[in-house]
């Protein structure tokens, strides 16, 4: 399932999805070169990676976009010093900038290569294993399907992530350290993201422990319910995507009229409109 059916419901088009996002996220990628190339490329150079160095180097860019993603980092890629801290500090320690952070999707990551970190980054037994580099590549599968534009419009790809990453041994805090499980929870307890992003980190912890209720996500049954509210809430007050810019926006390929191309004249000017003000309730 690589996109919208028109006149299904976001929710049967997750149901469907979820039942086996791992076959409808490598669909996805077979239709989409771009993905293909990347993961094969992935595949070729994994095993040859031994340090953080290799990873982070130019011959291996691909390969650490691949990681990144993976793991839902794409946001840092660009920030190089924070990317090689988290590969290259030992997690466990109090002073690793995962482990002080708090931030749950971090830690995850510096784990996942935690070999790297107990030796500070240097050569050592490679984190690259088959059984991870499969791992990895059905994670950024995975993440790339749930980011399509059909998947972020319809709010399906937020809620196939939630359903993927939410356990129930996460605290609230947990979930506020990461944008999309953040996003899921401020939406089905009536708060609109925008706003709610605007206040203070004590206060929006003082309104979701009015709201969340842990419990909710103690089964796998409870999430998939919790997802499911998630996008009847989207029904009701509908969010413009956070969607992300790719290559093709960039160069003016695909629907984004601000891509590069148009500071040359490749593409008619577009008007900006204010987002719908929604109250929080």
């Amino acid at each position: 399932m690589s996109g919208s059916i028109s006149g299904t419901s976001p929710i049967s088009l997750y149901l469907a999805a979820e039942k086996d996002e791992e076959t409808a996220a490598a669909n996805y990628t077979k239709e989409n070169p771009t993905i293909q190339n990347e993961v094969t490329s992935f595949e070729e150079s994994a095993s040859s990676i031994t340090s953080a160095a290799d990873l982070m180097s130019n011959k291996n860019y691909t390969a650490e976009q691949v990681v990144l993603g993976a793991y839902n980092l794409s946001s840092i890629s660009g920030e190089t010093a924070l990317v090689k801290d988290l590969l290259t500090q030992d997690p466990t320690s109090s002073k690793s900038v995962a482990k002080s952070s708090g931030n749950a999707t971090w830690l995850a990551f510096a784990d996942a290569f935690s070999t790297w970190g107990q030796n500070g980054g240097s050569a050592s037994a490679s984190p690259f294993t088959s059984d991870t580099i499969s791992s990895i590549v059905t994670k950024f599968e995975e993440s790339q399907y749930e980011s399509s534009t059909a998947n972020q419009n319809s709010g399906v790809g937020n809620a196939l992530y939630f359903t993927r990453n939410m356990t129930s041994s996460m605290s609230l805090a947990d979930i506020m350290s990461n944008a999309t499980l953040l996003k899921v929870v401020e939406t089905v307890s009536g708060f609109n993201p925008d706003q709610f992003g605007a206040l203070d980190y004590p206060e929006q912890v003082r309104l979701l422990q009015n709201k969340v209720d842990l419990s909710d996500f103690s089964t796998p049954e409870g999430v998939q319910k919790y997802a499911e509210q998630y996008l009847a809430m989207l029904q009701i007050n509908p969010q413009t995507p956070d969607t992300p810019i790719t290559m093709m926006d960039l160069f003016g390929g695909g629907t984004n009229s601000n891509g590069i191309l148009a500071l040359f004249g490749s593409s008619s000017s577009s008007s900006s409109s204010g987002s719908p003000e929604l109250s929080m309730f």
